[in-house]
């Protein structure tokens, strides 16, 4: 007897699922992004989708867990990047300016991050605080800046004993700078930090602080 094919049904319920998902995050990023958690509202991300208020509950439980769930992905995804870069097989000082490059290109790329991240701190980052996803998605992150490190001390390339979490808030620093605060600082300064003119100059600028840092002799006690 020949076996009974499995049904489909389901399945295609499952695909239509997870678009209907992926679509209301998509939409909720901007609306949190532009209207900040407070602002958001779930009645404007569903008119805006092709669902209900009542299902996105469903699917998210509330306002709340839609806002963590949309800052899970969006760290998820540069996370992703990072790993899909792969650059533990370079020799140390190429690897630490590609994972620099990555993050200024990301953050450039996703002004609504930049912004996600800002509302976050606004709140005392009680969203991310409370969400378990978010406090695993940086232990890897962090873990390969500190093999490339330990690489590039063992090779007598990198002078200084830096902590991973302190260059990672180095390199992150200044990619978040140069778009959380482009409006402010052109006013004050004149000069558009995202202009595509200065694009490639911040780019090696960025790469170049950070490669100074690694390489300084240690400072005299």
């Amino acid at each position: 007897m020949s076996a009974v094919p499995p049904p489909t049904r389901p399945a295609g319920r499952m695909r239509d699922a997870a678009r209907t998902q992926a679509e209301i995050l998509d939409v909720a990023t901007q609306e949190f992004a532009r209207q900040g958690y407070d602002g958001a509202r779930v009645d404007e991300i569903a008119a805006r989708t092709r669902t209900t208020k009542r299902m996105i509950y469903y699917y998210f439980g509330g306002k709340e867990q839609l806002f963590t769930a949309v800052l899970e992905r969006a760290y998820a995804e540069i996370r992703r990047q990072e790993q899909e870069a792969d650059v533990e097989h370079l020799e140390p000082l190429a690897a630490i300016r590609r994972l620099a490059e990555l993050t200024f290109d990301h953050h450039e790329a996703h002004p609504d991050f930049i912004r996600l991240v800002s509302i976050e701190n606004i709140h005392d980052a009680s969203h991310m605080a409370a969400s378990p996803t978010l406090s695993k998605l940086n232990t890897p992150a962090i873990d390969v800046i500190g093999r490339i490190l330990e690489a590039g001390r063992a090779e007598g390339v990198f002078n200084a004993e830096i902590d991973a979490v302190d260059l990672h808030m180095m390199i992150s620093s200044f990619c978040f700078f140069r778009v959380a605060n482009r409006h402010t600082f052109g006013s004050l300064f004149g000069r558009d930090l995202v202009a595509g003119g200065t694009r490639e100059h911040y780019r090696r600028m960025l790469g170049d602080m950070v490669i100074a840092y690694l390489t300084a002799p240690p400072a005299s006690p």
